[in-house]
């Protein structure tokens, strides 16, 4: 053996390995990966990232399609991951004053709000949002387990219907780039 393969050899030896980063697949999917939740595979065409200014984001919103069908995936971060698989709701308000404490959504669920918040938003892809601004968001629960969650930015509302999913069911492949 030469001198410098040597050499080589003991340099290589001294390069640490490089760090290998745990992923988190309810954060980190991106657009045109593919969701399998409750046995339908849909392709992300959209990504929503809600945060607090100077701080991690705590919710994201991924558009999912299936053929011509829009779905919406929830993900609220906390001390655990509830995710939510969402419909649209069509609907309007005209005044985020006006929003109410109790929905009556067609005589059949009466929804009492949970919560509600101001975010910044970050998008990709095919969403309802421009990034960069400012989203109010409203969290109502009803009864069997349904929740309602209604945003609004800038004179739109989105309206979204929907029950929790849990974490583990949902799986996740990588698309290709």
């Amino acid at each position: 053996m030469s001198i410098w393969k040597r050499v080589g050899s003991i340099i290589k030896s001294n390069n640490p390995e490089p760090e290998v980063k745990p992923t988190n697949p309810l954060e980190e999917t991106m657009v045109g990966d593919i969701l399998n939740v409750d046995l339908e595979e849909y392709v992300v065409s959209g990504k929503a990232i809600y945060f607090d200014r100077g701080f991690a984001p705590h919710r994201f919103a991924y558009y999912l399609q299936n053929g011509k069908h829009i779905s919406c995936l929830l993900v609220e971060k906390g001390r655990t991951y509830e995710c939510f698989l969402c419909e649209f709701v069509e609907g309007s308000l005209d005044d985020p004053n006006d929003v109410p404490s109790v929905l009556d959504v067609g005589g059949e669920v009466t929804y009492h709000m949970e919560h509600n918040r101001t975010d910044t938003v970050r998008v990709e892809g095919n969403t309802d949002f421009r990034a960069g601004d400012e989203v109010m968001f409203w969290r109502y629960f009803g009864s069997e387990n349904r929740y309602f969650f209604l945003q609004w930015q800038d004179g739109k509302y989105v309206a979204m219907e929907g029950s929790p999913t849990p974490a583990g069911q949902i799986k996740f492949i990588k698309g290709t780039r």
